[in-house]
């Protein structure tokens, strides 16, 4: 996926035609192609100051945001860059990222919003595919693993036989979509591992 080498070209052609902030797309852009991205997000806020609710630059400063694993941050110059461009497949692709970062992170254990993001995390791939088409591994590969991981967060309470049903339908997704991946990309050691386990766990919640 080259989301990002998008983005800076993205950058580069804005930043030559907008010269009042030019100075800051441009150090934003050199600062990111050092892998440096706090400082990129510094100089992208600055310009977002200026120029708000430019498509480019909440494209970039999401990104950075998602490199600095500042995942609320990330998830909020998502949505915003979203309500400008609302098929922008790289802000559904990273805020559901973000968002299942945010659902696994162990901070968020006692968390009761931690569902939801598993599902909206499930619902921004879920776009992202539907925009983009049925031909990107990293898209499926990406929605079975919140799919699996949603899964096992729902069998912990497990007890009750349509609980469990809940949770075998959700690993049922996660191997429908690891199978997709394998479809587009055979024999990948890890992906068959992965439907290996989710099976495992089908079986166990018998």
């Amino acid at each position: 996926m080259n989301y990002f080498k998008k983005a800076i070209l993205g950058l580069i052609i804005f930043s030559s035609t907008a010269s009042f902030a030019q100075s800051n797309y441009e150090r934003s852009m050199q600062s990111m192609m050092k892998g440096d991205y706090k400082t990129a997000a510094a100089q992208l806020e600055k310009a977002d100051a200026k120029t708000p609710d430019n498509a480019q630059v909440l494209q970039m400063l999401g990104y950075s945001y998602f490199q600095n694993r500042e995942y609320e941050k990330c998830i909020a110059t998502y949505s915003r860059l979203l309500t400008v461009k609302p098929t922008e497949v790289s802000a559904y692709y990273y805020r559901g990222i973000a968002r299942l970062k945010i659902a696994n992170d162990p901070k968020e254990s006692l968390n009761t919003m931690r569902e939801n993001f598993y599902l909206a995390s499930l619902k921004d791939f879920t776009k992202a595919i539907e925009i983009n088409g049925d031909e990107d591994a990293q898209m499926f590969q990406n929605r079975a693993l919140a799919y699996k991981d949603f899964a096992i967060f729902k069998s912990f309470k497990a007890k009750k036989k349509e609980e469990k049903a809940a949770c075998v339908a959700l690993f049922n997704n996660s191997i429908a979509d690891f199978q997709k991946v394998l479809t587009l990309q055979p024999l990948r050691k890890d992906i068959i591992d992965w439907v290996t386990y989710d099976k495992a766990q089908i079986t166990s919640l018998k």
